[in-house]
């Protein structure tokens, strides 16, 4: 493993830990665990906690045959991870669907019950506190979570932690020597030593002096030692020192670019955000991050990514601070989320381009053209995998530089822009069930924006949206709450289209809840509406919502009439399936009412309808309802051949028998 070395007395401490007896026994024998076990590696930031715990976890991963999982509880940038991101993340690496909206609780019992009769490690890099961690531990004593943090985590217990001084100091010039090779180290060795001693065995601090000696092959270790030594005491310790050397070092462009990194959101950073954020071409901006990397300001990733390393964070935000004016770092930030834009107007056109059939709706081909129009040939990517996967590893920073820019409150517009372009990616790329988790917290970021400015029909939209998700999750009542917060914002923005489709969700809820009288009195509000706006497929729809939850209240009579009306609405719509489906639905009634011979004649009416429409489906469902209405006026025979007609339209599929409106 690159920059690691030593530690092997942590190393050998850490395995002997896993096995140590804990602080919960009983009457002097030790007791099950009732958790996974918990390691804890501590440190000042730099001073290396993650590369050993790293290192820790590929000497025993053979033991853990169910995988390495990992996970960051605080960005490069410093700020901390939600902890339902947290979880949901370590659910996808097991492959286990998220339910979009859930909250933290239901998260960590999701995740408790996908580790059960596993045997796998958990690392967790960075956390703050222990309620972070608390949520991911699992009941599996088979797992073992290995976390590293600053101090201690009082609130966990029996946790004693592997607390990290400075590397000793062979390791600590076998480090000079991975970045540096061993020439100039073999001709003065008790100058790598002092130099070592200068960086106080601290690894990110070793890690930047040795790249900076690197970039300077004439420059001698014991002159490097000397001016280290000689910088002021305000300068602060080791890794301040060896940054102050390096960023020193840099011509004035790349200092700039540097000093605007921390706007990067997540801490994450390629050639495309640096370009954005000091307005200079890619190209520049790939060969200043390569750069960096070689002199340790940054971590190279997967997929032209670099990560800034966390501890030198606060050092570059007050370079940040102290260099750059307010309105400079507002422009630079508003540079990046509009390239940010760009970039998903160009991932979404990918999408749609490689969806494109000949004879595709000319709509959605002006749509193409125009994501498509004035994008420069480095915005574009070669085809629609490249998109998908440059989506899939900038999720997290994209999903934070939405967050940031709703925050930041005086970039709303874009901020607007910036969210409606990553939904309709992630829509395109993913569909929309499988981005809903997260749709939802981009759905709730648009409604804090539209909150904040008084925006009545992107709040409603909002509101809709949110609701929708949670009334497939089951989430009912939250769901009601929120389809009537949007018949209020549907109102105030007086938009029809809102105010009906949330009129109509508030009678699908009550619907849910079974509440038939609520429901019956929604959908009839609903389609007042429609009636008066002249809005025959609304109309028409709503009718047979009507007529679903008179059925299910035993209102038969009212039933009958809302699918007589549903089934005129679609013939006056020409649309014969849709006539097909009221009609069946009627036959059903009839039957329920005791009106068996009524109920044969409409649905031989409707099994011709479906015949004409082409759905066989449908006719093949309707001739087994044929077949059980003629068992009871007792024609057996008769019901055979309608069964049998049935069989022949199925094939190998009789599972398609249900009958399903477009009202239910």
């Amino acid at each position: 493993m690159a920059d690691f070395v030593g530690r092997r007395r942590e190393l050998k401490e850490l395995r002997e830990d896993i096995a140590r007896t804990g602080l919960d026994t009983l009457s002097g024998r030790k007791a099950k665990a009732p958790r996974a076990r918990v390691l804890l590696v501590a440190g000042r930031p730099g001073s290396g906690r993650t590369a050993l715990a790293e290192a820790f976890v590929q000497e025993i991963a053979e033991e853990y045959p169910d995988g390495v999982l990992r996970t960051r509880l605080t960005t490069p940038g410093g700020a901390t991870v939600a902890t339902e991101r947290a979880v949901r993340g370590l659910l996808e690496q097991l492959g286990r669907p998220t339910p979009p909206g859930a909250g933290e609780d239901e998260l960590s019992s999701v995740l408790r019950t996908a580790l059960e009769g596993r045997k796998a490690v958990i690392l967790v890099d960075d956390a703050v506190d222990p309620e972070q961690v608390d949520a991911l531990l699992p009941d599996t004593p088979e797992c073992l979570v290995v976390v590293t943090a600053e101090g201690p985590l009082t609130g966990i217990p029996d946790v004693r932690p592997c607390t990290l001084g400075g590397l000793d100091t062979p390791s600590a010039v076998e480090l000079l020597v991975q970045r540096i090779g061993d020439t100039r180290v073999t001709a003065d060795p008790r100058a790598a030593e002092a130099l070592a001693e200068e960086c106080g065995g601290q690894p990110a601090a070793l890690v930047l002096v040795g790249g900076w000696l690197a970039a300077h092959p004439k420059a001698s270790v014991a002159d490097v030692a000397k001016q280290l030594h000689d910088m002021p005491a305000t300068t602060g310790g080791p890794l301040a020192r060896g940054f102050r050397l390096v960023y020193e070092s840099l011509p004035q462009p790349a200092q700039r670019t540097l000093r605007l990194l921390p706007l990067a959101p997540a801490g994450t950073v390629d050639s495309h955000t640096a370009s954005a954020l000091a307005g200079c071409s890619v190209a520049a901006a790939q060969s200043t991050l390569d750069d960096f990397a070689g002199l340790g300001l940054v971590r190279p990733a997967r997929d032209g990514l670099f990560l800034l390393p966390g501890c030198l964070a606060p050092l570059l935000q007050a370079l940040l601070e102290a260099k750059e004016r307010p309105a400079e770092v507002q422009l630079a930030r508003a540079r990046m989320l509009e390239r940010t834009v760009r970039l998903l107007h160009s991932c979404r056109a990918m999408a749609m381009a490689e969806a494109e059939e000949p004879g595709v709706d000319a709509a959605v081909d002006d749509d193409l053209r125009e994501l498509l129009d004035g994008l420069p040939r480095a915005l574009r990517f070669p085809d629609r995998r490249a998109a998908a996967t440059w989506l899939d590893t900038r999720l997290p920073a994209l999903t934070a530089a939405a967050s940031l820019a709703v925050a930041d409150g005086g970039l709303d517009t874009l901020a607007r822009r910036l969210v409606a372009a990553l939904v309709r990616a992630l829509a395109d790329h993913r569909g929309t069930a499988g981005a809903a988790p997260e749709l939802y917290g981009l759905h709730r970021l648009v409604l804090e924006v539209a909150e904040r400015r008084n925006l009545h029909r992107e709040q409603a939209a909002a509101l809709l949206n949110l609701a929708d998700v949670d009334a497939a999750t089951g989430r009912t009542q939250e769901a009601l709450e929120r389809y009537r917060a949007a018949l209020d914002a549907g109102r105030a923005a007086m938009d029809p289209y809102a105010t009906g489709r949330a009129m109509e969700s508030v009678g699908g809820a009550y619907q849910e809840l079974a509440d038939w009288h609520r429901a019956s009195d929604w959908f009839g509000r609903a389609l007042s509406q429609a009636l008066a706006r002249g809005e025959r497929a609304d109309e028409a729809r709503l009718y047979g919502r009507l007529g679903n939850v008179h059925t299910y209240a035993g209102r038969y009579g009212d039933a009958l009439r809302s699918w007589r009306a549903a089934a005129a609405g679609y013939r006056k719509l020409a649309d014969v399936p849709g006539q097909a489906k009221a009609l069946s639905e009627m036959a059903r009634v009839q039957e329920y009412a005791g009106r068996p011979e009524e109920s044969l004649h409409t649905c031989r009416e409707a099994v011709e309808l479906a015949r004409r429409a082409g759905d066989q489906r449908l006719q093949a469902a309707l001739q087994v309802r044929l077949a059980d209405t003629l068992d009871r006026l007792g024609d057996p025979a008769a019901a055979r051949l309608h069964r049998s007609a049935a069989d022949r339209l199925l094939g190998d599929d009789p599972a398609a028998c249900e009958i399903r409106s477009d009202s239910d």
